[in-house]
């Protein structure tokens, strides 16, 4: 009898730590799920940010004026350059949000980064074609073009 009790005390003892051992485990997955769900937002914030930065970026642009000094070609320039930089290094942006075990899924915010990015890059080629920087026009490709030699010449109009 005695023996059927020591018995039936060892499973009720192993049975609470089962309990408990299902509580931690929930514990910590309902932790991991939270941080889990706090870098998903991070990298949402992160790649937002070349939006949020866009708008004082066109101002400034705008600003500038159309006129050719060393003012507004270093903002178009900035205009130019931070977005590519930008699009090189995104997945060093990206890197604090990385999760191990790779159950972050961080394939849409880098897509919203690079975007934004383009964005950005869009308004600063706009602004370098209207301060005449860009060869839009065929004038600027006339050393290009390959003229005809006349090998006689008449002085009867045609």
């Amino acid at each position: 009898m005695q023996l059927v009790q020591s018995m039936a005390k060892q499973v009720e003892q192993k049975s609470a730590y089962s309990i408990k051992d299902d509580a931690v485990t929930a514990a910590e997955n309902k932790q991991g799920l939270a941080i889990r769900a706090r870098k998903q937002s991070k990298a949402m914030s992160i790649a937002f940010s070349p939006g949020k930065q866009l708008a004082m970026n066109a101002f400034m642009l705008w600003m500038s004026g159309k006129n050719l000094n060393i003012f507004s070609i270093s903002i178009t320039s900035m205009a130019i350059m931070n977005p590519v930089k930008a699009i090189m290094s995104v997945s060093n942006a990206f890197r604090s949000c990385e999760d191990p075990d790779g159950k972050v899924d961080l394939t849409s915010s880098k897509a919203l980064f690079v975007l934004l990015n383009l964005v950005w890059l869009g308004v600063g080629m706009y602004k370098m074609a209207t301060m005449k920087l860009l060869p839009l026009t065929s004038a600027d490709w006339e050393s290009y073009v390959v003229w005809k030699h006349v090998m006689e010449t008449s002085s009867i109009p045609p």
